[in-house]
């Protein structure tokens, strides 16, 4: 599909279902990944995030990214639902793990401007899986708790 071309949403859609093989859904004018039993998000600090996406790098693993003001959010596998112990930690490092039913907006652009106020750091690729939740909030936790001066 040439990007240049898509003008709708309807369109921007479709370009996610066949490029990236996302699940989307139109809602209110924008275009949403529902969080499910088969794709979920993790948000985190800009400055956590960066560590994490360096951390999962060494180790090989290529996570789709999204990148808003303060916030990145993660693409994922839901392999495992942290445990009520891990979930405080994680929202005591201000990280987030919306529940299924929620959504996250996708932007209509690959450019760093799209009028969703997000970009793709890295977009999904076509026929490679989503890495496992589990995978990104491990990296997460061991990235530390302090924040670089």
């Amino acid at each position: 599909m040439n990007v240049e071309k898509l003008r709708t949403i309807d369109d921007w859609a479709a370009f996610y279902r066949h490029e990236f093989g996302l699940v989307v859904t139109e809602r209110g004018g924008f275009v949403m990944l529902p969080i499910t039993a088969r794709a979920c998000v993790i948000h985190l600090p800009t400055w956590r995030a960066e560590q994490v996406r360096a951390a999962l790098r060494q180790q090989g693993v290529r996570v789709p990214m999204l990148a808003r003001q303060i916030r990145w959010s993660f693409l994922a596998t839901p392999d495992s639902r942290p445990g009520a112990q891990i979930m405080e930690v994680l929202n005591r490092l201000d990280i987030g793990i919306p529940a299924v039913g929620s959504a996250v907006m996708l932007p209509t652009g690959l450019g760093r401007w799209t009028r969703e106020g997000c970009h793709w750091i890295e977009p999904p690729e076509r026929g490679t899986p989503l890495p496992p939740l589990s995978t990104i909030v491990t990296a997460a936790l061991a990235v530390g708790s302090d924040r670089p001066d």
